[in-house]
């Protein structure tokens, strides 16, 4: 793209911080209001800075019934994809319209009004969006559960949402078992001091799900007798949804997302940052019970006009590691936004992507990365086979949308590996040390933004103002925390390196793990590989890697940790202290991909740790136990379930 485009961007960004309310105005009218605000931005009640007040709309009115209105009933609104069970389904906007009305009108005949909490606990299929929908239809506040949480965390959240309805299904389905969802939600509901008046159960024809008399209902049976519902409106700063993520107290945190706000982001977001038009088909190969799934399955593409994909499988073994060229060529997928760790996966099974050369993608436009760092060689390999930009963007559960991407809309800057390129608009991305000041370029230190946050991220936490305050103000006053850490170069390209706790500090110099990781990765036999800091009498930490290798390396173990741990001596220097390394089968993830270094971490140190409830496979805690047990260390095996 041409000078002028990168121009173009940096006086869109630097209007986005001088000039805010003009900025975020002009996007605003790009959604349906039933009434113009009165302020784009209330500062008067700083930090709960709040956006568009005063204004009306309804968020599902404009993901849904306004493409109706506007000729576009008859498009694709959702194409659900179940590898697992062999289904493709494609649902039109029209038949959404009538599928949430009537499902709304359910609800509401439940007792679900305006202001209700909701809690959905459901695996990946159209009746999840549908039910999320049918929510902010009625200007409920959802609260969607990943499908398969336990009962002790899905007790906790239904505890602190406090919700007048759960809807869930008789079971999840992974590629080789059925995951009963009912016994789970019967339980938690057993546990907690809050009980919902009703359930609504979608019965799988997999599995048929007990109903308790007098509190549960079935789906179809709901749906059948309901009559549709209008949409309601509801105030730009009124809650849409409560998403839970990890605190560090063991209690979640229910972060907050407004309806006005986050309609406005959403969409500027789509047009400019992933460059993806009305009609086109859009898919964010996430779930819905994440972030992602909320913003770039459900909220995004449907405020746009797109197609997006509902997709229940795995990026290998559904039934290889060709799922995602097959998906992109039938259905015509422009743009896939996935984490770094389905590629790393689909790259460990097939590393001369012999799978991906059986499709035609000759249509597919670009690749967007974000979830964990994207390490240089996953990116190079995807470029290489793909042929198209492949984009690390950086965002988190409380932001909603990207804090620091590639604004492939307005313009594609050169990719630096390592590097989730320049903030995006609105956000005042900088860089301080422990007395709140900026260092300079090329220094890592905590990563913060200037307050206000744009549209679309958390005005709080649910019912827990003083914690919203505490968890992200209070360190940094007039910045967000993001508890992350790393730097900005000379290019103002933002390197997100590590959790700030995920620095390690090695006989006085603090180092990136996240640095490692990219020389490790580097190496050929590599296919996924994780660093984490372990006490040491002498230096206070050092850093211990361990690396998954690819599919077919049959070479001994000794040798590759010693190229590798030669390669970081090389690449950073001894300074880093990197001697110890190990080869394991697989690495301890949460269900949306992230490494569990912290608990990695406690293993090694021989602390007390509970196994992490968004954590996929327990049964990989013990193996990496054995592993650090080789190496000296988690002499005591300290987890707990």
């Amino acid at each position: 793209m041409s000078q002028s485009s990168a121009d173009l961007f940096n006086q869109i960004h630097a209007r986005s911080l001088s000039d805010p309310e003009g900025f975020w105005g002009e996007a605003a009218e790009d959604i349906t209001w039933i009434r113009k605000w009165d302020k784009v931005l209330d500062d008067s009640n700083a930090p709960f800075y709040r956006w568009f007040a005063g204004g009306v709309l309804n968020t599902c009115y404009n993901a849904v019934d306004r493409h109706v209105e506007a000729g576009r009933g008859a498009q694709a609104a959702i194409i659900y994809d179940s590898p697992v069970t062999g289904t493709v389904q494609t649902i039109t906007y029209s038949e959404l319209q009538e599928q949430v009305a009537r499902f709304a009108g359910a609800l509401r005949a439940r007792g679900v009004e305006k202001g209700d909490r909701v809690l959905l606990y459901m695996p990946m299929i159209p009746q999840s969006v549908v039910a999320m929908l049918a929510c902010a239809r009625l200007g409920a506040v959802h609260s969607v559960v990943f499908g398969g949480f336990a009962p002790h965390e899905l007790a906790t959240r239904i505890n602190d949402a406090k919700p007048k309805a759960i809807v869930s299904a008789s079971c999840g389905i992974e590629p080789n078992r059925i995951v009963k969802y009912k016994p789970m939600l019967d339980a938690a509901i057993e546990q907690a001091d809050h009980k919902p008046s009703s359930c609504i159960i979608y019965q799988r024809p997999q599995e048929t799900a007990s109903l308790v008399e007098g509190r549960d209902q079935d789906w179809a049976a709901a749906v059948a007798a309901a009559e549709p519902a209008e949409c309601v409106p509801v105030a730009a700063t009124d809650p849409l949804y409560i998403l839970y993520t990890s605190g560090t107290t063991g209690q979640p945190k229910g972060v907050v997302r407004d309806n006005g706000g986050h309609a406005v982001a959403l969409r500027w977001t789509m047009k400019n940052i992933y460059n993806v038009q009305p009609g086109e088909v859009y898919w964010a190969a996430s779930d819905v019970g994440w972030v992602v799934g909320h913003s770039y399955i459900v909220y995004a593409p449907l405020l746009t006009g797109c197609t997006t994909i509902v997709f229940e499988g795995k990026p290998v073994g559904t039934p290889d590691p060709g799922t995602f060229w097959r998906m992109i060529e039938q259905h015509k997928i422009g743009t896939l936004f996935t984490a770094p760790t389905a590629f790393r996966a689909i790259k460990r099974e097939d590393p001369d992507a012999n799978h991906l050369k059986k499709y035609d993608l000759s249509h597919f436009r670009a690749l967007f990365l974000a979830g964990e760092r994207s390490d240089p060689d996953t990116l190079h390999w995807a470029e290489d086979n793909l042929k198209v930009p492949v984009i690390d963007h950086w965002w988190q559960t409380e932001t909603g949308w990207a804090i620091s991407g590639n604004p492939l809309g307005v313009h594609l800057f050169p990719i630096k590996y390592g590097s989730a390129t320049r903030p995006m608009p609105g956000w005042d991305v900088r860089v301080l040390n422990a007395e709140l000041k900026e260092v300079p370029r090329g220094d890592i230190g905590a990563i913060c933004v200037k307050l206000p946050l744009p549209p679309g991220t958390l005005p709080t936490l649910w019912n827990a103002d003083e914690r919203f305050k505490k968890s992200y103000l209070a360190d940094y006053p007039g910045y967000y925390q993001t508890g992350d850490a790393g730097f900005i170069d000379d290019d103002g390209y933002v390197y997100v390196m590590a959790r700030t706790d995920d620095i390690i500090n090695v006989a006085g110099h603090r180092l990136s793990t996240g640095a490692m990781e990219e020389v490790l990765s580097s190496h050929k036999d590599v296919a996924e590989c994780a660093v984490i800091g372990v006490a040491d009498d002498l230096k206070g930490q050092v850093p211990l890697g361990f690396v998954c290798l690819k599919a077919g390396v049959t070479r001994p173990h000794e040798e590759i940790v010693k190229e590798i741990v030669q390669l970081v001596r090389e690449q950073i220097g001894p300074v880093a202290d990197f001697k110890r390394a190990v080869v394991v089968d697989r690495l301890p993830k949460t269900r949306s991909g992230k490494i569990l270094r912290g608990t990695m971490q406690k293993i090694a140190d021989n602390q007390d740790y509970k196994t992490p409830a968004t954590i996929d496979d327990p049964g990989i805690l013990p193996e990496i136990a054995v592993a650090l047990q080789s190496l000296g260390y988690a002499s005591a095996h300290k987890g707990e379930a």
